[in-house]
């Protein structure tokens, strides 16, 4: 099974922040809908009082003074345009005195304040319907006027409020969330750097007392070649160490890109794995592929070091220790690409977002730091790429990498 750093715990509470949040959203949005329709309710029965006033005096004994009383004092304070119409829907005359809270440029000619109020008669019909002025002549009904009214300007307000309010809560979510992730990113890099020095320091230290006794077996056991061929053996031992140790202390330190040869490189780490293989007891063929020689500015200590790890993650996904690993390198126009497939296990849709995540791993043993320092070095050291390119369940699995030609 795979072995990940994110506990059940921190999903269950990331899932619980997101269900908190919508329902926060959406009440937020169902109470501020339900202000709009109590002000629009509001709104239509003021409006109705002003036709059934207006209904009043058409059937009753009264001047047009009590007319105008209606319009200025009745609906005084009231704050959404109103526009009251004939029964042909046509604006009355004059229409300052009929038009309510509705803006008309006195510099504008008659006919035009007649279309564009025309045009407001027609919007607000499609929002809602007007109110009818009527009144009750030998039994029949006769429409004097038409009231047409629309949104007041808090109600348009308070439709945007929810929106608004949204857009902050995510700008804010979305910067906290980058913010968190850069500072949660900068540690991990710290503890990555201050772990890899202190490993090259801890390797530097017994690695300076043991090529003081090499030489020392040197000059006292010349005369037998047993122990002239276990210092040629420790020599490459101290060597591996040295190149190990210079590995570490690069980490967290910009490294210095020098045009080198890809397949000298990639040939070195090949017969270094495979003269290891016996000890793994795996019979397992590693072949490399390139039509050319080409070559990269790399940092050749680096790159090796990718190339190791991805070796030894095939080696590690080849269960039955029987199996091979191809590397193949090839080259575009701008770019060079270098895979390394393998005939092992695979791996699972749901683990390839993970794979170089620090801390996951599909192995018992293993800290899951491998894959995540080869894509780090590559991508941030190398300005390249390493993804998978390929990989299918019980077939194998395809790393790519891909570095700029210059």
């Amino acid at each position: 099974m795979p072995k990940t750093n994110t506990s059940p715990r921190s999903a269950n509470f990331k899932i619980a922040l997101i269900i908190v949040a919508i329902l926060l959203v959406g009440g937020l949005l169902i109470y501020t809908q339900s202000i709009v329709d109590q002000l629009q309710t509001r709104e239509r029965e003021v409006a109705d009082l002003y036709a059934r006033s207006l209904e009043y005096i058409a059937t009753g004994e009264t001047g047009e003074g009590d007319f105008s009383f209606i319009f200025d004092e009745i609906i005084k304070a009231i704050d959404f345009p109103i526009i009251l119409s004939d029964s042909d829907r046509e604006p009355i005359q004059p229409y300052s005195q009929y038009v309510k809270n509705i803006r008309l440029d006195p510099g504008e000619s008659e006919e035009k304040q007649r279309d564009y109020l025309k045009k407001l008669i027609h919007d607000m019909d499609q929002r809602r319907d007007p109110i009818r002025v009527t009144y009750e002549e030998n039994g029949e009904i006769i429409i004097l006027n038409h009231l047409h009214y629309g949104e007041s300007e808090i109600i348009r307000q308070l439709r945007w409020l929810p929106i608004v309010e949204v857009a902050l809560a995510g700008l804010f979510i979305f910067i906290a969330y980058t913010g968190f992730s850069y500072i949660k990113r900068s540690e991990q890099s710290n503890i990555w750097i201050g772990m890899a020095k202190e490993t090259a320091h801890q390797i530097g230290t017994p690695l300076s007392s043991i090529m003081g006794w090499i030489e020392l077996l040197r000059e006292h056991g010349q005369q037998n070649p047993k122990i002239g061929e276990t210092l040629q053996e420790l020599d490459k031992d101290v060597d591996r160490l040295r190149k190990i140790a210079a590995r570490f202390s690069k980490i967290g330190s910009r490294p210095e890109l020098q045009a080198a040869s890809l397949n000298a490189a990639i040939q070195r780490v090949i017969t270094y794995i495979e003269r290891r293989l016996p000890q793994m007891r795996k019979q397992v063929t590693i072949s490399f592929h390139t039509s050319a020689d080409l070559q990269a500015k790399i940092n050749a200590e680096l790159f090796e070091w990718v190339i190791e790890n991805l070796i030894k993650n095939a080696l590690d996904a080849i269960e039955n220790n029987v199996g091979r690993i191809d590397i193949t390198m090839n080259q575009s126009r701008s770019s060079i690409t270098i895979d390394v497939k393998d005939t092992g296990k695979g791996i699972d849709k749901r683990s390839r977002k993970d794979i170089f995540r620090p801390g996951f791993s599909t192995k018992k043993r293993g800290w899951g730091l491998g894959l995540s320092l080869a894509k780090r070095i590559i991508e941030d050291y190398h300005h390249g790429k390493l993804f998978i390119q390929e990989s299918r369940i019980g077939e194998g699995t395809t790393f790519r990498i891909k570095l700029n030609k210059s």
